[in-house]
């Protein structure tokens, strides 16, 4: 196997690692307490968010594997990692811990980094710019969403 297709690999792995942490979470500390709070009209139903994120993932690690392989500068792989993070904590804060202002604030930090990333891979390559914006898209639609929580519980 060619080297540069295992970093494609591990990169997913990292990032999907990451999202097990989130789903574990949410899928154990959810209930009842989301049950209760009072949600605004335009939230999804569950079963959205297996898809989305999937995608989601599998797009944000294709555009920083493709930013990283074409760029001398590697630190876009640190970002991306450091970035990473505060996606994961983002359940732990919401479902895990019920801090639905603290994640509002994560979220905030999430769409610095996604900005951020994107304006690197705006330099490097145009297709992993591309890439993040549906993440981008949906990040903001999450801080509508999570905002309108606040405001609402």
């Amino acid at each position: 196997m060619n080297n540069k297709y295992l970093s494609l690999g591990l990169i997913l792995l990292v990032t999907f690692a990451a999202s097990g942490i989130g789903g574990f979470v949410t899928s154990s500390f959810k209930e009842p307490w989301y049950s209760e709070i009072i949600l605004p009209m335009f939230n999804p139903p569950s079963w959205v968010f297996g898809p989305v994120w999937t995608t989601l993932y599998i797009f944000m690690s294709v555009a920083v594997w493709i930013a990283w392989n074409n760029s001398s500068d590697k630190k876009v792989l640190k970002v991306y990692f450091i970035h990473l993070f505060f996606n994961a904590i983002w359940s732990v804060i919401f479902f895990g811990f019920h801090q639905i202002l603290i994640a509002l604030i994560d979220l905030i930090i999430i769409l610095a980094f996604i900005i951020w990333l994107m304006k690197i891979y705006y330099q490097i390559n145009k297709i992993s710019f591309v890439l993040m914006t549906p993440y981008l898209l949906w990040s903001s639609y999450a801080l509508v969403l999570n905002a309108t929580i606040f405001y609402l519980n």
